[in-house]
């Protein structure tokens, strides 16, 4: 993927937040899944089911021992561990940016399950990578996100 081409990318999505209040912006979701070729409705499932469509929305990851590893911000709940790439590539300046930019939030989102896609391919289990992770013994958790990201999509697509 070009530096570039992402940057582009996201001041778009930048200036489109400042225009329109969030519910308004399937524009976001749109532009996103075409820049990333997945189905913009799909990225709507994965918002409902990481944040409740909430774009302020933190969680907290902890290890067995329960201390915090990571933390995922925003709609599409963009893990930390981006962080570092996505500041020294410039299209953050904050993290707080995940969660005062929604449009910005699905576009790294979207760049993240793309990312995702071509490791391992366009493939259910693969979908649930981009919430479970790739360890050998998460196939199970893959799965299980990857079936309520379905069922949200077909909901998505009825309406």
């Amino acid at each position: 993927m070009q530096k570039n081409g992402f940057l582009a990318i996201v001041a778009g999505a930048f200036t489109c937040s400042l225009a329109l209040s969030f519910p308004a912006q399937a524009f976001c979701f749109n532009e996103a899944g075409a820049r990333y070729h997945v189905d913009p409705l799909l990225l709507r499932a994965i918002t409902q089911v990481e944040s409740s469509d909430n774009p302020h929305a933190i969680n907290y990851n902890r290890n067995k021992k329960g201390k915090i590893t990571s933390h995922d911000d925003g709609l599409m709940q963009i893990n930390s561990t981006h962080l570092p790439e996505l500041l020294s590539m410039g299209v953050l300046h904050s993290e707080q940016e995940l969660l005062t930019n929604p449009c910005l939030n699905v576009q790294v989102g979207a760049w993240v399950l793309a990312r995702h896609l071509q490791v391992c391919g366009v493939t259910w289990e693969c979908l649930g990578s981009y919430n479970a992770g790739f360890a050998d013994d998460n196939k199970e958790k893959r799965m299980l996100y990857a079936r309520k990201v379905y069922a949200k999509y077909l909901v998505l697509r009825q309406s």
